[in-house]
């Protein structure tokens, strides 16, 4: 099963060789993006936090401390999101006409937050944590989207963005709107990193300059899409961690490809990543490279990118083991 699933890979590596041409793979990358990983992982953490999905209009923070980077900055969310959540802020200038509630078949949840300090527009999707985002997850069939021609992508993780971008994209281009020398960045972990790319593509399709940030991301949609995000400018960055077993799903042979580059970091859980420890490998698929050179995979490495990623400091673990040990045993083959 494992030799045939490896040969139909390698054949798929082929017929997708036109979504992003290897080129030679370099190794360490600068501090500065290195400190950019770091806030922007901690964005991506405190998406886990309710007090980040709940209110609107306050100040970004993880309740353990999980975010010192976040917390230390002077910034406020401007639209949160998820099913059951009022989401138009009303505090800050970005509009005054008062909050509407939705529910959504997805569950996506997150916010739109301006950190003053950084300078940055910055939106967060949440990875996996209620039984709708587990199904999302599930919905392995593809479906076409409008962010290309030809585009097809993973139905849930495409859905998720749908449910949210009648928000999103309003809320963003507000906030550039009155703050346009400041940079946005999009990031996500997990089902919140699968999120991240399509809200890139289409902030990027309207017109606007958007960086993506994404950790422990599974792929998302065939080689068309992938090659589309891959070549939008704007700066794409899908970083890995040892052997997290999520960015291994949806299979290879099932079509499913990455967005390229991988930025794998190749140090085990908690410990201190430095710049030299990061590998840059171009590729939608990177067979036998980066994370996918992995037989045994680990899920403590899909929760540590240089923070705990989703325990938000409460002890309460909503997303049990056992579904990570599916994606782990999956992810073998």
């Amino acid at each position: 099963m494992i030799a045939l699933s490896l040969v139909l890979a390698i054949l798929l590596n082929a017929l997708l060789s036109d979504a992003a041409p290897y080129i030679a793979e370099k190794r360490a990358i600068d501090t500065t993006l290195l400190q950019t990983f770091r806030l922007m992982s901690q964005y991506a953490s405190a998406a886990y936090c309710s007090t980040n999905f709940n209110s609107p209009g306050t100040q970004v923070k993880c309740v353990g401390g999980n975010c010192p980077l976040v917390e230390a900055a002077d910034s406020a969310t401007t639209l949160e999101y998820s099913k059951f959540v009022s989401l138009q802020s009303i505090k800050i200038g970005l509009s005054t006409d008062g909050s509407q509630r939705t529910e959504t078949l997805t569950d996506v949840t997150g916010f739109v937050a301006v950190d003053h300090t950084d300078k940055l527009i910055v939106v967060s999707f949440r990875g996996s944590q209620s039984l709708d985002n587990w199904l999302t997850n599930l919905d392995f069939e593809f479906t076409d989207t409008d962010i290309c021609n030809g585009c097809s992508a993973h139905s849930g993780f495409w859905q998720s963005w749908v449910d949210a971008r009648d928000a999103v994209i309003p809320a963003v281009k507000a906030a550039v709107e009155q703050y346009p020398s400041y940079s946005v960045s999009i990031t996500g972990h997990s089902l919140g990193g699968a999120i991240a790319p399509f809200a890139a593509a289409q902030l990027r399709n309207e017109g606007l300059k958007v960086a993506l940030y994404t950790f422990g991301s599974p792929r998302i949609g065939g080689s068309a899409v992938s090659s589309y995000i891959s070549n939008q400018a704007g700066g794409n960055y899908r970083v890995t961690h040892y052997n997290d077993p999520v960015p291994r799903v949806p299979l290879l042979t099932m079509g499913y490809v990455h967005v390229s580059p991988e930025y794998y970091i190749g140090t085990k859980n908690k410990v201190d990543v430095k710049a030299s420890d990061f590998q840059v490998i171009q590729g939608s698929i990177n067979l036998f490279k980066g994370n996918a050179a992995w037989l045994i995979t680990d899920v403590e490495a899909h929760r540590w990118y240089f923070t705990r990623m989703y325990d938000c400091g409460d002890g309460k673990r909503r997303r049990g083991l056992e579904d990570f040990e599916r994606l782990e045993f999956i992810a073998r083959f």
